[in-house]
């Protein structure tokens, strides 16, 4: 490869291209857009005063379970200590609630509250506006598709990722209109929260 093949000129600086051997892999792109999207999410977050993983949490809860702190830790593969750290944090802003579990007082059940419920909604159009941009090159169609074949590589290497019914839809497909806001106003609130 020639050295002006190495080079793309970017905004600034040239770009330095990987190697063509690891551009053929998949696993190896998959991995390094996942961590260039969780950059962006995780600034975009921090931006707007949350945390990533607030997220996470508040949209296991959002569904309306009310979960023991071990099963939320299970789920995001959390380490235990780490997720109590997370769940005070959130307690503070009011977002959740800790209670005793009445069958089992060794046990806490998280709740999420009507502050958590409006956080929640904020972050949905904070990575709304997140996948839009990063996604933006993809047509309606690649986007589906790109997610059941995201599905299908989950089924298979991380079932916690598959719903019970094993129906993985998009987020924006699987929510009702009342969970989700529109995209004109997902950009407005995003902006807003910003």
């Amino acid at each position: 490869m020639s050295e002006q093949a190495a080079n793309i000129e970017g905004p600034g600086r040239p770009v330095q291209l990987i190697a063509r051997e690891l551009a053929a892999r998949c696993g190896y792109l998959l991995a390094r857009l996942g961590f260039a999207f969780k950059e962006q999410a995780l600034a975009s977050a921090e931006a707007a005063g949350f945390e990533l993983y607030d997220y996470s949490v508040l949209a296991i809860l959002g569904e309306g379970a009310r979960e023991t702190q071990a099963t939320i830790a299970d789920a995001l593969d959390l380490d235990p200590s780490r997720l109590v750290a997370l769940l005070d944090s959130l307690e503070q802003r009011d977002f959740v609630v800790r209670q005793r579990d009445p069958s089992d007082r060794r046990r806490h059940v998280v709740s999420i509250t009507t502050s958590g419920r409006e956080a929640l909604t904020r972050m949905r159009a904070i990575v709304n506006e997140v996948e839009d941009d990063f996604f933006g090159p993809l047509d309606h169609d690649h986007r589906e598709t790109l997610h059941q074949t995201l599905v299908a590589l989950a089924e298979r290497n991380d079932p916690r990722c598959c719903t019970p019914d094993d129906s993985l839809l998009s987020p924006r497909a699987a929510a009702t209109s009342s969970d989700l806001e529109s995209p004109s106003s997902v950009q407005k609130s995003a902006s807003n929260a910003l």
